[in-house]
């Protein structure tokens, strides 16, 4: 409860800090609507942080102000008189965001931010300075890559190792185990590393019993960014694999023994024929010549 208290005193300080110093005639006649929800986006996509006034104004031309507290300077975009005032913008939002400018005349004041990063997630202002109105917008960010999977190892005659392994994630993701049946298997708490790069690595080992159905699912997922993975598994069994063994010794028997009898049966008699026939031809050649 104390975070809460200090988190929401200092989000009000910041909007307060935020209002204009002017005591000129001020437009009440708008509400400034963000979204109740959180805005998910993945890393290196396109956003767009929905903010409208309520009712619209038809020829609204007052000064739009975008800003994240926790940023200095804490303008991502300034839209003053008809256009972008760079001098305030954070460098890390430059070339960065757009407003919809013609949209503004139908109470459209939402922000489009492109090449969403991991450090964009926050909670951002919309503010109309003339109002002295605005709604916060969360924005949650993730990120998810790579799916490997392990080779299986076999363990015993009733039991195999499963791995799996997923990099690339944030924020930090949940992993766990299914059955055939979709029925969760009993497993180990995964293990989670956060790398440099700030994404996470998660990772997790089952042992599983052979049975009748022998098709396993690892399932990775982040619900706060509604990002999910799966990978199919398919357990051969020691019976499959001497099977597949048999098979294939089977088959070079069989290529050996046809190999053995063409060389037994088939090449004599070839040899044979010629021979009789180079005798034949010396035998006519000698005649004629005679």
């Amino acid at each position: 409860m104390k975070w809460s208290v200090c988190s929401c005193f200092g989000s009000c300080l910041f909007f307060i800090l935020r209002l204009p110093v002017s005591t000129g005639k001020l437009d009440l006649s708008s509400w400034v609507i963000g979204s109740p929800q959180p805005i998910v986006a993945l890393a290196g996509d396109d956003v767009i942080l929905p903010c409208h006034l309520e009712p619209a104004i038809s020829d609204f031309s007052d000064t739009v102000e975008w800003t994240r507290e926790d940023l200095d300077p804490p303008y991502l975009h300034v839209h003053q008189s008809g256009r972008l005032l760079v001098q305030l913008q954070n460098p890390l939002y430059k070339y960065r965001t757009i407003l919809f400018v013609d949209e503004l005349k139908n109470g459209n004041v939402s922000l489009k931010l492109f090449t969403v990063t991991i450090s964009d997630e926050g909670r951002y202002l919309c503010f109309i300075p003339s109002m002295r109105r605005g709604d916060f917008i969360q924005l949650n960010v993730g990120e998810s890559v790579i799916l490997n999977m392990t080779p299986i190892t076999l363990i015993s005659s009733s039991g195999v190792v499963l791995e799996c392994e997923s990099k690339g994630w944030y924020p930090e993701p949940e992993l766990f185990w299914l059955d055939a049946e979709g029925k969760l298997l009993s497993a180990g708490a995964p293990e989670t590393v956060r790398g440099p790069d700030g994404l996470y690595t998660v990772s997790s080992r089952v042992t599983v019993e052979k049975s009748h159905s022998n098709s396993f699912t690892c399932r990775v997922q982040q619900l706060s960014i509604n990002q999910s993975r799966d990978t199919h598994i398919h357990v051969i069994s020691s019976w499959t694999h001497l099977q597949l063994i048999l098979i294939v010794l089977l088959l070079i028997s069989s290529l050996a023994l046809l190999f053995s009898s063409f060389c037994v049966f088939v090449l004599p008699f070839v040899f044979t024929n010629g021979n009789q026939k180079n005798l034949v031809s010396n035998n006519l050649f000698f005649l004629h010549f005679w």
